[in-house]
C-alpha cells in the first residue's frame, strides 16, 4: 500500500526480539538489515514524490528489498528451529 511503513518490525512483529538479537551477534543478519533498510527508505521517497526516477528503477529497487526481505525470513526461521 501507499506509504505504509515497510520495516522489518512491521513487517515480522512476531520476531521482533529474534531481529533485536540477531542485529547484534550476527554480522551477516546486521548488513542485510541495513540495506533492506536503505533501500526501503530510499522507495519510501520515491512513492511521495520526493525523488522521481525511471520505473524500472523503482522495480529493481522493490525486487531488490524483496530478496533482502525473503533472506531475513529465512535466518529468522533458522534462528527459531535452532531455539
Amino acid at each position: 500500500m501507499f506509504n505504509e511503513p515497510h520495516d522489518l518490525f512491521h513487517e515480522f512483529p512476531e520476531f521482533q526480539e529474534q531481529i533485536q538479537s540477531l542485529r547484534k551477534n550476527d554480522s551477516y543478519f546486521a548488513e542485510l538489515f541495513q540495506r533492506y533498510h536503505e533501500l526501503d527508505e530510499e522507495i519510501h521517497r520515491i512513492t511521495v514524490g520526493i525523488e522521481t526516477p525511471s520505473d524500472f528503477y523503482i522495480e529493481t529497487l522493490k525486487k531488490s528489498r524483496l530478496y533482502l526481505k525473503d533472506r531475513v525470513y529465512a535466518l529468522l526461521q533458522e534462528q527459531t528451529a535452532v531455539s
